[in-house]
């Protein structure tokens, strides 16, 4: 990544990528143990449990440089209190088509999780409705067909069921 270049995160998501490094930095002492002892089984060429236990700590080592860069070029944006459609709010549309509705937070692409609830402001729904503020009527421009949303809320606070 460039330097200059950041990706905006929330706060509640700069949080959780640092939770995931404590959480393999304290696992990562029990794989170097288990490649360890593995290792101390003989031959390594037909050792499976030699090469599992070299696979997994790979895995969270390169899981960690992932993490680390992410935390590098992160930005983390304190969302205004008006009510505009930015990274950090919560949305509430209305799908015109077939009048459903349904809530998001917008979130940097690090933190995307539509079974959560969060989409990423680099979706096509997340570009079509940052800016904009509720009653507003935006098209997105999804990759299989174009649809329409109608923002109906904005907030700083997920809304109660």
């Amino acid at each position: 990544m460039p330097k200059n270049q950041f990706n905006p995160i929330t706060a509640a998501g700069y949080r959780q990528i640092q939770a995931e490094i404590a959480a393999l930095e304290t696992d990562r002492p029990h794989k170097i143990a288990s490649l360890a002892e593995a290792r101390a089984h003989g031959d390594l060429s037909e050792n499976a449990e030699y090469s599992a236990a070299k696979r997994d700590l790979r895995h969270l080592e390169s899981r960690l440089r992932f993490l680390n860069k992410q935390l590098q070029y992160a930005k983390v944006v304190q969302p205004s209190t008006n009510d505009t459609v930015e990274l950090g709010k919560w949305v509430t549309l209305e799908f015109l088509d077939d009048h459903d509705t349904a809530t998001y937070q917008l979130v940097g692409a690090a933190e995307a999780d539509l079974d959560a609830g969060k989409t990423t402001r680099v979706s096509p729904l997340g570009k079509a409705i940052t800016g904009h503020h509720p009653g507003d009527t935006v098209t997105v421009h999804a990759p299989a067909a174009s649809y329409a949303v109608k923002i109906t809320a904005v907030s700083l606070t997920a809304p109660q069921d």
